[in-house]
């Protein structure tokens, strides 16, 4: 008999822990769980704005106690493929906090004098006079990166645009395509795993979103739960052609279970 692998955990943090700033109900004991079992886990969001200070302390007005070195946000990802790929390089950064200090401690340079890439994240006061000067120095010949593809972000009053949305912009006036980092590119995936020094064979993401939280894991060679806490249901996930692992309705359905979390019944 093959023996059982220890997991690791891998998993989206809108609309699987919290949804729109209020705890999903059991997310706090599958969290303690993992903490009482010694499970290794990483939270994950394409959110680039916050810190992972910042989430910690947003995640815990909500009442759940995630370490700060249990979160991996698409900023961090960002700047841990640009200083492989270019080490003490420079950005002109449109973007938060979250993304322009870990571009700083990955020893990059913010500058608007031509700058090795332009790095656009999220933000919620997007200033047309940086997009403008984005797009005159990716035509200067600034390499183009963008945190995430997501088109949208959710508030409390309705949808807003996000960094997808005016990497759409920045490409149709400089014809550049940007390189995103975020989910769905599996390299999110890649780089939480090796923060987290987990191997893919064992680690599991959860996620409620089946074009970036499921595709990107299943990419990456994870095993993969969809919640329907969030943004898919059931039915929206059949008529994608790849599949989940599992299926739950939260994160509450995994308490108990997480160190088997696939077993019948």
């Amino acid at each position: 008999m093959s023996e059982q692998p220890q997991w690791n955990y891998l998993t989206d943090m809108d609309g699987v822990l919290v949804h729109e700033e209020v705890l999903v109900p059991g997310a706090d004991e599958f969290i303690e769980e993992l903490k009482a079992q010694g499970t290794r886990f990483l939270v994950l969001t394409n959110n680039s704005i916050y810190t992972p200070r910042d989430l910690r302390a947003r995640l815990a007005r909500t009442g759940l106690d995630v370490p700060e070195d249990s979160i991996w946000t698409s900023a961090l990802a960002t700047a841990r493929f640009l200083r492989n790929q270019r080490p003490n390089g420079s950005a002109f950064v449109i973007g938060e906090a979250g993304l322009t200090t870990a571009l700083h401690e990955a020893g990059y340079v913010l500058t608007d004098i031509d700058p090795d890439y332009v790095v656009l994240g999220e933000t919620r006061t997007y200033s047309f006079t940086a997009i403008t000067r984005a797009i005159r120095l990716i035509e200067q010949g600034a390499r183009f990166i963008a945190t995430n593809p997501d088109p949208t972000g959710p508030s409390r009053e309705g949808v807003l645009p996000a960094t997808g949305s005016v990497a759409a912009l920045i490409e149709r006036a400089t014809g550049r395509s940007p390189y995103y980092v975020g989910k769905p590119n599996p390299l999110m995936m890649r780089s939480a795993l090796r923060a987290l020094g987990a191997h893919s064979e064992h680690t599991i993401m959860i996620g409620d979103r089946m074009d970036t939280d499921i595709h990107s894991g299943i990419e990456a060679g994870l095993q993969t739960v969809l919640v329907l806490s969030g943004i898919s249901t059931r039915e929206a996930a059949d008529r994608y052609p790849f599949r989940p692992t599992l299926v739950v309705g939260s994160v509450a359905e995994l308490v108990g279970r997480t160190s088997d979390p696939f077993r019948a019944g």
